[in-house]
């Protein structure tokens, strides 16, 4: 008797570990992907960490990175490669308006832009393509194939991108964390006060949409 009840005690010890170690882990994910060191052209992808609700996208032009927010939730961060000097990606608010599959850019020769989301008529737009850790395009966005993929199956026409540095809007947007830093309906960002995902703010962003620049 004494050893069938060890043996239950034993069992139901490791149980009991087994179940805190899936809490920590889950944890660890409750707020969104964490920040980690990415080599260019890596990424990280978690769409079941909030499967619904309002989607926004914000590049970090300082980061060289791009989060994508579900219901306030950071489900995706990824490398990218901006415009280079000379042909910088201008920073704003834009909309989603066009989307293809394979298109091939009317200014550079011709150039393969595959899951193209087109962010203005002048030609700036997501798309995949070579990221050599550091800003090398025409001034599109660039990103890793895989994920400009995952990342085109996920949006919709007339969702925003918002491009930021810190010129054009505060430090929790230039370098976003694991909460959405703006509103996805505006793109405005947050106040900062404890209010719920996609609360209007009445804090400013510069909305440049009169400043894009032609380039791929």
């Amino acid at each position: 008797m004494k050893r069938w009840l060890l043996q239950r005690l034993r069992q139901t010890a490791a149980i009991a570990i087994l179940a805190l170690l899936s809490m920590s882990m889950s944890s660890a994910f409750a707020n969104g992907l964490t920040p980690r060191d990415l080599a260019p052209g890596e990424f990280d992808w978690a769409p079941q960490l909030s499967p619904q609700g309002a989607m926004v996208v914000v590049v970090s032009l300082p980061e060289q990175r791009v989060h994508v927010y579900r219901n306030g939730t950071r489900i995706g961060v990824s490398t990218i490669s901006s415009g280079k000097p000379g042909n910088e990606t201008p920073t704003g608010v834009l909309p989603i308006l066009q989307k293809k599959r394979m298109h091939h850019s009317n200014l550079y020769n011709n150039a393969p832009m595959p899951f193209m989301q087109r962010l203005t008529w002048d030609g700036i737009a997501l798309h995949a393509g070579k990221i050599p850790g550091q800003p090398a395009s025409h001034g599109c966005v660039r990103l890793p194939l895989a994920f400009s993929k995952l990342l085109y199956d996920e949006t919709e026409h007339g969702m925003l991108v918002v491009i930021a540095d810190e010129m054009s809007h505060g430090a929790d947007v230039a370098w976003p964390g694991e909460r959405v830093s703006v509103d996805p309906l505006t793109g405005l960002a947050l106040s900062g006060l404890p209010s719920m995902p996609g609360t209007p703010s009445t804090s400013t962003a510069t909305d440049t949409l009169a400043q894009v620049r032609t380039g791929y």
